[in-house]
């Protein structure tokens, strides 16, 4: 099985190695020569016109029937690299859909944290108010609890931002 292979695998390098080199210049002039020489054959009477017709018809037609199967196996491969591609693709807009959904969880998230930071906040606030009396130092323990939430909160806003750059970015890949 494996020199099966193998074998299939030469052949269809060759056959695109031909459709190849038939699609270019090169076939073009090589063609166009042959046919001048095929005409002149018989006008140096060298070979006689009828025999010279039925040799060139019967080789330009073996021409045609090889690159006709060439140029079916070429399609062939083209269809099957297509398929990959589109299962590719759908695979992309799979992770794609997941991502967002993920993206969304995550906004709530952070908007459930912010709401519970708010809250933080005015507790610290009206601790700090009803305990005006106390001594310096649980000042500023307060003090350093409010920077810490403040801090929170611009943490948390720059990961909104960065969740929303994301989002924008998901989308422009859904439109492509």
């Amino acid at each position: 099985m494996k020199k099966y292979n193998e074998k299939a695998e030469v052949l269809e390098k060759i056959a695109d190695n031909i459709t190849s080199w038939i699609g270019s210049i090169p076939s073009l002039i090589v063609h166009t020569l042959l046919f001048i020489t095929s005409f002149l054959l018989p006008i140096l009477n060298i070979v006689e016109f009828d025999k010279m017709l039925l040799i060139l018809t019967t080789v330009l037609s073996l021409e045609a029937i090889y690159l006709a199967i060439f140029i079916q196996m070429s399609v062939n491969k083209n269809h099957e690299k297509i398929e990959d591609i589109q299962e590719d693709i759908e695979d992309i807009q799979e992770d794609i859909e997941e991502i967002s959904e993920d993206i969304e969880e995550i906004n709530e998230d952070i908007e459930d944290i912010q709401e519970d930071l708010e809250e933080i906040s005015e507790d610290i606030e009206e601790i700090a108010e009803d305990e005006e009396d106390e001594d310096h130092n649980e000042r500023a323990k307060n003090v350093i609890l409010k920077s810490n939430v403040n801090s929170n909160k611009n943490e948390i806003k720059a990961l909104k931002d960065i969740i929303n750059q994301l989002q924008g970015e998901i989308d422009q890949l859904k439109k492509n």
